[in-house]
């Protein structure tokens, strides 16, 4: 999409051009639905409690805004429409076709091989591509122009792009790969290693897949990442009852912690601009002695998570009935209105679809990973991570996700129980 922002493509044009993803879905959906229709799936409590979310969701788009306190626009009620059914579309399309996954291990090579694919594109990048040449590109047009998303401290490029040391001469990138994102990618990452350590037997071209992966992960700086990928193993060694999970957590979180405590000497090195350091300079007017520990809970990005989490809750406890569809995370940020919240799912739910919005999200993705826990372990475990993640990021706002991971979810409980399925 910035690439054809950049060759001219823009506005109206290129936002029906970056609808593919949606379009494609609904096609699936619909070939699915047709070709399901004399064997459609029982209906069960999981499935329930999606079409209770949904009603809520579709409720909150049809009450007016001035109801209940919010200033969203028509195309911000949309956008958050699209973001928050996402994941309901992609459980359906997978309880739909799952009965072509005979093999369900297809689903999670698929992800696993992707997400290796993305880490090696990223770690080339790293390796050969200076920033310069991003900035110079149409990413900072694309972000600001048709997104609306105004990024002020890296030259229009997303500012977690880079790792700030607090050393000006001495900023580092952070791996971003396809995905543009160092959160997004690294979340694919976490996917792919759930999946690649759930393999039994063990193959070493699995081994391969999973030293890429975890390679790609260490260089997007993601710490949460680090925290959920050793949640996600540690509930697969219960689940599965196997040691190796358990171990690879421990060595996970040792090797993750050693790596972000020397990535500001063995990190990829970038430099700020003119520009860059006046703008970065004004900031730090406000926090004179920023915290760039990352094993302190008061680093800045930290705290800031911690601060954005807090805000939402407060936000949710205040105005339990919601403000409606639109006014909060990017959504607000792209239409122009207030942030009521940002960063977390839940939070920006609790704003967007009121406390009983957000309540029946959760219990949905509950009763949905202890059905997957029964049935899929390794799916049940990625799921838990994504939750996990979810406290401090907008998870059902990374596409891939949304769709994927709940698709993956919904074709894992339409399966046999764990217990009758060969390994």
């Amino acid at each position: 999409m910035a690439q054809l922002w950049e060759l001219g493509v823009r506005g109206e044009t290129l936002d029906t051009i970056a609808a593919w993803k949606e379009a494609l879905l609904f096609v699936a959906l619909l070939a699915a639905a047709l070709l399901a229709f004399r064997a459609w799936p029982g209906i069960t409590p999981v499935d329930v409690l999606a079409a209770s979310y949904t009603g809520v969701v579709l409720l909150y788009a049809a009450v007016p805004q001035d109801w209940l306190g919010g200033e969203a626009t028509t195309k911000g009620e949309l956008l958050a429409l699209r973001h928050h059914l996402l994941p309901v579309a992609g459980y359906v399309l997978g309880r739909l076709t799952a009965a072509w996954w005979a093999d369900r291990s297809r689903v999670g090579a698929t992800i696993a091989l992707v997400g290796a694919g993305v880490a090696v594109v990223g770690l080339v990048d790293l390796a050969l591509i200076d920033l310069q040449a991003w900035r110079d590109s149409g990413v900072a047009g694309w972000y600001r122009e048709q997104l609306a998303l105004d990024y002020e401290g890296l030259s229009g490029l997303p500012e977690n792009w880079v790792y700030n040391t607090g050393d000006e001469e001495n900023p580092m990138r952070r791996l971003v790969s396809t995905f543009l994102s160092p959160l997004a990618s690294a979340y694919a990452f976490v996917v792919g290693l759930v999946f690649v350590v759930s393999r039994r037997p063990f193959r070493w071209w699995w081994g391969v897949v999973g030293l890429l992966l975890y390679a790609g992960l260490l260089y997007t700086h993601t710490r949460a990442a680090f925290v959920a990928l050793a949640f996600a193993l540690v509930l697969l060694a219960v689940v599965q009852r196997r040691l190796a999970p358990m171990l690879l957590a421990v060595a996970s979180v040792a090797v993750g912690g050693a790596f972000l405590a020397a990535y500001p000497t063995v990190g990829p090195s970038t430099s700020y601009t003119d520009e860059e350091l006046e703008f970065l300079r004004e900031q730090a007017e406000d926090d004179p002695a920023p915290n760039a520990d990352p094993f302190s809970p008061a680093e800045s990005s930290t705290a800031s998570h911690w601060r954005h989490l807090r805000d939402g809750v407060e936000a949710v406890v205040e105005h339990p009935q919601g403000y409606g569809l639109g006014n909060a995370g990017t959504v607000a940020k792209r239409t122009g209105v207030e942030i009521r919240a940002g960063e977390s799912t839940y939070t920006e739910l609790g704003v967007d679809a009121g406390l009983v919005g957000a309540l029946l999200f959760v219990a949905w993705c509950l009763a949905l990973l202890l059905a997957l826990l029964r049935r899929e372990a390794w799916v049940g475990a990625a799921f838990a991570a994504v939750l996990l993640l979810g406290l401090q990021t907008d998870v059902i706002g990374v596409h891939w996700l949304a769709i994927g991971v709940w698709a993956a979810a919904g074709i894992a409980v339409s399966a046999r129980p764990a217990a009758t399925v060969p390994t």
